[in-house]
């Protein structure tokens, strides 16, 4: 987290805020996540250097720069058409060459460039969302928040040859993930 300067991912009447342990508001509503669930969230998906990852939700691109600290390629994506521009120029002005910011389509995920080896999501969803599972690698991880609109348990997700085993690793509160097989537009911020 050290390598990744996140003033560089808040608005600038915000930068004073980058470094505290809280979420900040960004552009259309939206908020880059406290550095402490971001870690958690990093760390329970176990990024090897070999891994490629599925962000969904890129916001400002924050997590995504970490990502792709770690990782061998990152796929990340926004459904906020202004997000993920905004999100793009500021990931190639810090010399990030191995993520690809993709718009969001009507499927959760990115299918096309299947499977990834961890799948990360910033948002919360109102179940397991069984179509990111199925873009997993056999043993690959999924971490995202589950749960109402108000609150989630954040759950950790592996991909069995049998199907797949779940953990709770704790509660917590994210926006609302839309699209198929998640929350409908109209609980979109």
């Amino acid at each position: 987290m050290l390598k990744v300067p996140r003033e560089a991912f808040v608005p600038a009447p915000s930068r004073h805020l980058a470094y505290e342990d809280a979420p900040v508001a960004i552009e259309e509503g939206q908020s880059i996540s406290q550095p402490f669930i971001v870690a958690i969230m990093i760390s329970a998906l176990e990024v090897g250097r070999s891994d490629k990852v599925l962000e969904i939700g890129t916001g400002s691109g924050y997590q995504a720069a970490l990502l792709a600290e770690l990782a061998r390629e990152v796929v990340t994506v926004e459904r906020i058409e202004s997000l993920a521009r905004s999100a793009q120029q500021r990931l190639e002005q810090l010399g990030y060459r191995n993520i690809r910011v993709m718009p969001a389509g009507e499927e959760l995920g990115w299918p096309e460039l299947a499977p990834y080896d961890g799948i990360i999501v910033a948002a919360g969803a109102p179940r397991l969302p069984e179509g990111l599972i199925q873009q997993l690698t056999i043993g690959g991880r999924l971490v995202v928040p589950v749960g109402s609109l108000e609150t989630q348990q954040l759950m950790k997700v592996t991909r069995t040859p049998d199907g797949s085993t779940a953990r709770t690793l704790g509660e917590c509160r994210f926006v609302p993930l839309i699209g198929d097989m998640a929350w409908p537009e109209e609980h979109s911020i």
